[in-house]
């Protein structure tokens, strides 16, 4: 059947492609996803597009179909290529988003639903075991560490503030043990790994503070695929409530009772993810605690005010910013590539709306 048709990778620089890309997405009700890394598509015998999907690292994005071809085993076949693209790349756990009436499809192709928010969107991975996995390793790390009272905290630390330490030390002395997780995704300036060992470093005077890492589990609103949903409100819902029920999943397997976060007064998407968070936790018994964000002066820190002095120059002036941990990795060697990725970054990648 599929000799009927041609299969050709839709390159960012072919203009025709890109055309009719957009126009069979918005013909199928999808946005074209700001995050697209590969692009594969379909074509008739008169060379116009009838499929197309897309990845953006361990993530299938835009799936599409021309309506008057559904039903022909097209978007299998598309699904079936781009897993085997990644493999070739040596990436074989991969995760969709998709509408909630499309996952028995995608169930049917080996996906497994983690979470979902009915009417919005559903979360599912290539492995039946992956989240079950991941939560047997989280119990692992702790071991016999677990007291009576446990809370989280769950940060991206763009990079490790003292305003990210004065919140850690505040949760850590009204809890038995803190469990840390820092935001794994390699969306930030600031790489992931460097992330993680400077909030290791920077919480290690805390002896009932575990750091953890989110996997692919955790999701951040600069990278969550919102192609299938038109209304801006509804992504942010979205992303906020499917973060939430995994979040719950793992408090319930780890005996986590509260969350602790900062109040948000420089990023709305956060401000909105934090107001929707609180009721969601305290909708399943679970405390939702803001506190006030540390400052110096009349200022209240920010990893963006730190991202900000770094891309104008200005490394002596995050010094009060910062634990010395960060600071002595920013004038480092070492730290030289992520403070030059900064300066050479665009004001909306330095700061966060």
């Amino acid at each position: 059947m599929f000799e009927n048709y041609e299969e050709a990778r839709i390159y960012p620089t072919d203009k025709r492609g890109q055309r009719e890309l957009m126009a069979l997405l918005e013909k199928e009700g999808i946005r074209r996803d700001g995050n697209l890394e590969y692009t594969l598509g379909l074509y008739d015998g008169d060379y116009r597009l009838i499929a197309t999907g897309s990845c953006y690292k361990n993530t299938l994005r835009c799936l599409a179909v021309d309506s008057s071809h559904q039903g022909e085993g097209l978007l299998n076949h598309i699904v079936s290529r781009l897993v085997e693209h990644k493999a070739q790349e040596g990436v074989f756990h991969l995760f969709l988003y998709t509408k909630c009436d499309k996952v028995p499809f995608f169930r049917d192709l080996g996906f497994a639903e983690i979470a979902r928010v009915e009417g919005l969107a559903a979360f599912l991975e290539n492995r039946r075991d992956g989240f079950a996995s991941y939560l047997s390793g989280l119990k692992k790390e702790i071991g016999e560490q677990a007291g009576k009272q446990q809370a989280a905290i769950v940060m991206n630390a763009n990079p490790f503030t003292l305003g990210h330490q004065w919140l850690v030390e505040q949760a850590a002395a009204r809890c038995d043990l803190l469990h840390l997780f820092v935001v794994t995704e390699d969306a930030s300036l600031v790489p992931f790994s460097v992330r993680y060992r400077l909030v290791q470093e920077g919480v290690a005077h805390l002896p009932n503070v575990m750091v953890h890492q989110t996997g692919s589990y955790m999701i951040s609103s600069s990278t969550f695929p919102s192609y299938f949903i038109k209304d801006d409100g509804d992504v942010i819902q979205a992303q906020a409530r499917l973060d939430l029920q995994i979040f719950l999943r793992i408090a319930a397997a780890l005996g986590i009772s509260a969350r602790f976060v900062g109040e948000e007064p420089f990023s709305q998407v956060t401000a909105v993810y934090n107001r929707i968070m609180k009721e969601e936790l305290e909708k399943n018994g679970l405390s939702c605690i803001i506190l006030p964000r540390k400052a110096q002066g009349d200022a209240p820190i920010s990893a963006s005010a730190v991202r900000r002095l770094i891309h104008s120059g200005d490394l002596e002036a995050i010094r009060p910013l910062v634990p010395e941990s960060t600071y002595r990795f920013f004038l480092s060697p070492e730290g030289e590539p992520v403070v030059q990725a900064i300066r050479a970054a665009g004001e909306d990648q330095v700061t966060h709306y």
